[in-house]
């Protein structure tokens, strides 16, 4: 049972019908595991009432960015790249540390933000495969990671489309495969680190909720759609174990089950 505090009183009106104060009690449906055995018998969750902006905002600021990052963001506002937030980078940098990550692909460098974040979290010896079309972005991302002492041989950075560069590289190699290009072709993304990743390996997707859109049926540009059919697929792909974090503009992961089968 998932269980939550509400102060009595000093709570927002609750989106599924409690009264201030109360917790909402939801069925939760019984489903079976991979495995086909009934993995949870129905029963009631406790939904706490959303978190509020403050919070948020202090999750998203509880890793501090330095100067050198800093400076990175300042290059993207000035060349019109909207790179990964914070929060999202804090959280890029814990799985790459968690995986010991010695191969990283990258999917749209921008100036380096998000490159900075994987770099300090993967091993010394670790080696990001950045690609970007842009070969501005990347001529600063390079700076970004000159600044913060990075050796130049752990970033190689490749200039080209995504979808142009990613099936030139070796298949089963790669520990983490981070998406942050085209949102049109999300789901080919998908398809191309499952088989660049290691079993055991993790591919994340910013931009998951996409400015609020994924979430309202209403929202059907051509992004949004696309960024919500990606959602599925990794919710319905057998070989994925995935989360959707909710910090920054969505950031969803998944980890490669090994498949004996595949």
């Amino acid at each position: 049972m998932l269980r939550g505090a509400c102060d009595a009183g000093n709570c927002s009106p609750c989106p599924l019908g409690s009264p201030p104060g109360q917790r909402a009690r939801v069925p939760l449906r019984s489903h079976r595991s991979r495995y086909g055995e009934s993995a949870r018998q129905p029963q009631e969750a406790t939904i706490t009432t959303p978190i509020k902006p403050a919070s948020w905002s202090y999750a998203e600021a509880y890793v501090a960015e330095d100067d050198v990052l800093a400076a990175a963001r300042s290059r993207a506002e000035e060349v019109g790249v909207a790179p990964i937030g914070s929060g999202g980078g804090a959280a890029l940098r814990f799985l790459a540390s968690v995986l010991d990550a010695r191969a990283v692909v990258e999917i749209g460098t921008g100036t380096g933000v998000s490159g900075l974040w994987l770099l300090r979290g993967m091993r010394s010896d670790g080696v990001l495969t950045t690609v970007d079309i842009e070969a501005e972005h990347q001529r600063l991302a390079r700076q970004s990671f000159t600044e913060a002492g990075i050796p130049t041989q752990r970033a190689r950075t490749i200039s080209g489309a995504a979808l142009d560069v990613l099936p030139r590289l070796t298949d089963g190699h790669y520990d983490l495969v981070f998406c942050d290009g085209d949102k049109a072709e999300y789901s080919a993304y998908l398809r191309e680190a499952l088989r660049l990743l290691r079993p055991g390996g993790v591919v994340a997707f910013d931009n998951a909720l996409w400015h609020d859109r994924v979430a309202d049926p209403a929202q059907r540009d051509e992004e949004t759609v696309a960024i919500r059919e990606l959602g599925r697929q990794v919710a319905e792909h057998d070989d994925l174990v995935s989360v959707l974090l909710p910090v920054g503009d969505g950031l969803l992961v998944a980890k490669k089950e090994w498949n004996p089968e595949a």
